[in-house]
């Protein structure tokens, strides 16, 4: 199954993420944490809960929802157990869902993003004083501008709460951390230079 989105996120309602996370409060399945707790045209959170999870930023959702992993999902739910995490807590710079990055808005959604922010915020909360924060985008941040601005909102954010920045698998040629997609079952996480990222990141 493909989710194409049925409009600009602009011209959409959405929730809020302190209303969303209420709502998911109260329905939440067993063992996980789903943001809003519905199938909707966004996603803030995906992920299950535990003393030690690892958090996992992409670009944007696909189809995901809990007891039904997309694959790269899965993949996300295989790094975090054989690197040591009890969970797994998945995020995107952009909440959209498009199962296609050709198919995210092309006008940014400012109101969205901010929400988005709030949900990194409340994760990193959850992860002690040095939370591990995995960036998994791949070339996908190239497809719209306004990608850099959600990159960088999230990495100041990340940085006032002392996150510490891992990736996983081979950097591209364009030096963009890799997808979660098509990596080895035991691939290891080690740490990634976000200072020099975006320097290189803004001189593209």
């Amino acid at each position: 199954m493909a989710h194409i989105p049925i409009n600009e996120t602009t011209q959409l309602t959405h929730l809020p993420f302190d209303e969303a996370f209420r709502e998911a409060e109260a329905t939440q399945p067993p063992g996980w944490l789903f943001v809003p707790p519905f199938y909707a045209e966004y996603r803030y959170i995906l992920g299950t809960t535990g003393k030690k999870p690892l958090i996992c930023v992409g670009i944007n959702p696909s189809t995901a929802a809990p007891d039904a992993l997309d694959n790269t999902l899965k993949s996300v739910n295989r790094i975090r157990t054989v690197n040591g995490f009890d969970s797994f807590l998945m995020l995107n710079l952009y909440p959209q869902r498009a199962t296609s990055p050709n198919h995210l808005d092309y006008f940014f959604n400012l109101s969205l993003h901010k929400e988005n922010l709030k949900a990194l915020q409340y994760c990193l909360s959850l992860c002690g004083d040095y939370p591990t924060l995995w960036v998994a985008w791949g070339t996908v941040v190239e497809k719209r501008p306004y990608l850099s601005a959600c990159l960088i909102g999230f990495v100041d954010i990340a940085k006032a709460m002392h996150a510490q920045f891992v990736c996983a698998g081979k950097i591209t040629k364009a030096g963009h951390p890799h997808h979660p997609l098509y990596l080895r079952k035991d691939e290891p996480l080690y740490p990634f230079d976000m200072n020099q990222y975006l320097e290189k990141f803004r001189k593209n």
